[in-house]
């Protein structure tokens, strides 16, 4: 027979599993990914094409950050693609002008930070869905970064400190790389041990409660908006200095990476639930599977098609589980 330790133990055990199911399956998918690809090509494995993975995946991860805390909300920025683009062209432009480039990136953040409101601002206190304020922002932000460039790519030029941002080394890791470490274990503290974490999950699993015991609930949507356009603002400015110019055909389809990269780490679209380890999981299989693909010659817009399958796969996971796990919560309130 076993004794009341051991059943504590289990269920003990049985209710990590349970809590923390999602993350650790895609932790195994993604060392699964890891070891297929190093098994299938030569160069998956080797130490510059793994700088080169985790460098392009930073501008990803850093807006996943944010789009974390959007999705836990209820809420979703599908402008996000178009927000990099705009700060993406308006960064290199006014470089092109010969400000100095600490100054350009001040600005740059301060402005994602007021589109970001802006599009918070309608969703929260105008009562507009996110889906419709982010499509329109989508249209109208990429329609902006259109006009100002004509199409064309805006080099830049004479800005080494800039260029450092999104090309250089520190501690034998890329720069940007650093900095989306950073902005994870910034957003994974907010998250579990900050008050403006708990209101964030709150407003998320019930706005009307916590209306109710008096969380500014209109201005913690409004917020996190804001934190979506600071990421994205950050976003462009490390492509445009890793690339060395500014376009309007910037980040094209970032938004369902990011997207992708969130919802695969367990964060649920039905609000109330989500994980920042999570979401690091899922932009690394992303950039992953990325670069594996192209590793093996297979067509770069294949990737675009694995994207969209791992996005409605994760959804109809995410729905499952959630409900799956509701209605045990529910069995074991009864």
């Amino acid at each position: 027979m076993t004794t009341y330790t051991e059943r504590a133990q289990g269920s003990a055990a049985a209710d990590f599993l349970a809590e923390h199911a999602q993350v650790l399956s895609i932790a195994f998918f993604f060392f699964a990914c890891l070891v297929f690809f190093s098994a299938t090509t030569d160069t998956f494995m080797a130490l510059g094409n793994i700088l080169n993975v985790i460098r392009q995946a930073a501008p990803i991860l850093i807006v996943a950050v944010a789009m974390t805390f959007v999705i836990i909300t209820g809420g979703i920025d599908l402008s996000v693609g178009s927000q990099v683009a705009l700060v993406n062209a308006v960064a290199a432009i006014i470089l092109a002008m010969g400000y100095p480039w600490p100054l350009v990136v001040i600005v740059m953040l301060a402005f994602g930070a007021l589109v970001g409101f802006l599009q918070g601002w309608f969703t929260a206190y105008q009562g507009i869905p996110a889906f419709i304020v982010t499509l329109a922002g989508l249209s109208i932000l990429r329609g902006f970064a259109l006009y100002l460039t004509q199409g064309y790519s805006i080099p830049i030029k004479d800005a080494p400190g800039f260029f450092a941002l999104g090309r250089g080394e520190l501690l034998g890791l890329p720069v940007p790389a650093l900095i989306a470490i950073v902005i994870a274990v910034l957003g994974y503290v907010v998250i579990r041990a900050t008050k403006y974490g708990r209101q964030v999950v709150a407003v998320g699993s019930n706005m009307e409660a916590a209306r109710r015991v008096g969380m500014p609930a209109n201005w913690i949507i409004a917020s996190v908006y804001l934190i979506s356009g600071v990421a994205c603002a950050l976003a462009g400015l490390l492509i445009a200095a890793r690339l060395g110019s500014g376009s309007s055909n910037a980040a094209v389809g970032f938004e369902l990476q990011v997207i992708a990269a969130v919802v695969l780490g367990g964060t649920s679209l039905m609000g109330g639930r989500g994980t920042i380890l999570g979401t690091i999981l899922g932009t690394l299989t992303i950039a992953v599977i990325g670069n594996g693909l192209i590793l093996m010659h297979i067509s770069p817009f294949f990737t675009q098609i694995v994207t969209g399958a791992i996005i409605l796969i994760a959804i109809w996971l995410n729905t499952r589980i959630f409900t799956t796990n509701f209605s045990f919560g529910s069995g074991r309130r009864k």
